[in-house]
């Protein structure tokens, strides 16, 4: 028999007689009757359970949701007639929803306050970030002196292998892209003084800007994009395959294999990149002045010599080493920072080319106050 609730008011008090099959099959009409039934009886009515014929999890839900979970739980002790397992399921799913807690909604946390709390973690990471670095860069030095009286140690090989990977195999594209931004900077002045009559002056304009800026900062953006990540995707990935612990398992410093060859290779690479970069940009210009203003190869070269200085030149190429340096202990120290799974190798190569190219320009930016200030 489907499972039935009538409420008896011809007693006093009334009564409340629940009986047939309180079962999953029978759950949609249960529950519309339990609805109906909500508001129709209080605390004085009786509950009658001896005519309950079966009972399962979804009945004894559906009477706990009835009559309240505190009646259910006496009930479960006083009906005599309803089957020890019945009960049993009673007391238990009393003690579930009695148990069961409503998630309480999350706190709305104020935009300004969440601001605030991104910008503060955002400085306090800049913050750990430059101690890391400012303290590898410390023990470069340190490996770097250690090795400077001991001839034995230094590794020429990887030192060589380093420099045809990062300078040679880069000759090309740095040639390229500062041939074309110098023919694209020659354009412009040429524009540009074009309106003043001083449509010469762009040879100064193109050698000035490659001499002291273009030509460093232009290699050194490259070379953080090309070089930094080489480096953080070599390390992290013997740094996930637990290849630099075997290292030191075996006695060896990973500072002394893996990141002064690097280090070295990159302080050698850069000037002399640096350098071609300066001439391909200096050549892009003087195309474009031979090309569209008609000034001939003698005369640009003449104005070179006449209008700039040797010293724009060692503006630019003292600047070089220290960019190196930079970017590949920023480099390295990404690597060594890899946890170990693949996701984390993309992320500190990722982070190593933003740091690399953050800390070129800031530094770029630094030396041209300080040699504006020294009227060099």
């Amino acid at each position: 028999m489907a499972g039935d609730a009538q409420l008896d008011t011809s007693s006093n008090p009334a009564r409340l007689i629940i009986s047939g099959q309180w079962t999953l099959a029978n759950y949609a009409r249960l529950k519309k009757l339990t609805e109906q039934l909500a508001d129709k009886y209080d605390a004085s009515t009786q509950i009658d359970l001896d005519d309950v014929s079966r009972l399962d999890t979804a009945g004894a839900s559906l009477l706990v949701e009835l009559l309240g979970a505190e009646r259910v739980s006496q009930l479960a002790g006083s009906a005599t007639k309803l089957p020890e397992a019945d009960r049993a399921l009673l007391q238990t799913v009393y003690s579930s929803m009695r148990d069961f807690c409503v998630p309480v909604k999350a706190v709305e946390i104020n935009i300004g306050l969440l601001l605030l709390s991104r910008i503060g973690s955002a400085v306090y990471k800049l913050w750990q970030d430059t101690l890391q670095l400012l303290g590898f860069i410390g023990l470069i030095l340190q490996t770097l002196a250690r090795n400077l009286l001991r001839p034995k140690q230094w590794r020429l090989t990887p030192v060589v292998a380093q420099i045809e990977q990062i300078g040679l195999n880069a000759a090309p594209i740095v040639a390229l892209l500062t041939f074309m931004v110098g023919a694209v900077v020659a354009f412009l002045g040429a524009t540009v003084l074009a309106n003043f009559g001083a449509g010469i002056y762009t040879v100064d304009l193109v050698a000035f800007s490659f001499l002291r800026e273009f030509g460093v900062l232009l290699t050194a953006i490259l070379l953080a994009g090309r070089t930094a990540s080489s480096f953080t995707a070599q390390i992290g990935s013997m740094k996930a395959n637990e290849e630099i612990d075997a290292i030191r398992t075996l006695g060896l410093d990973p500072m002394d294999l893996l990141v002064l060859p690097r280090v070295l290779a990159l302080l050698i690479a850069l000037p002399m990149l640096t350098f071609l970069a300066m001439m391909a940009g200096i050549l892009g210009g003087a195309v474009v002045c031979v090309v569209s203003l008609g000034i001939s190869p003698d005369m640009f070269i003449s104005m070179l010599h006449s209008d700039i200085g040797v010293k724009n030149f060692l503006v630019g190429m003292v600047k070089a080493p220290f960019f190196a340096f930079l970017i590949a202990a920023v480099g390295c120290l990404e690597g060594f920072k890899v946890s170990g799974s693949a996701e984390s190798v993309g992320a500190h190569t990722t982070s190593s080319v933003v740091q690399s190219i953050f800390v070129v320009i800031l530094l770029d930016a630094v030396a041209a106050l300080f040699f504006m200030e020294m009227g060099w």
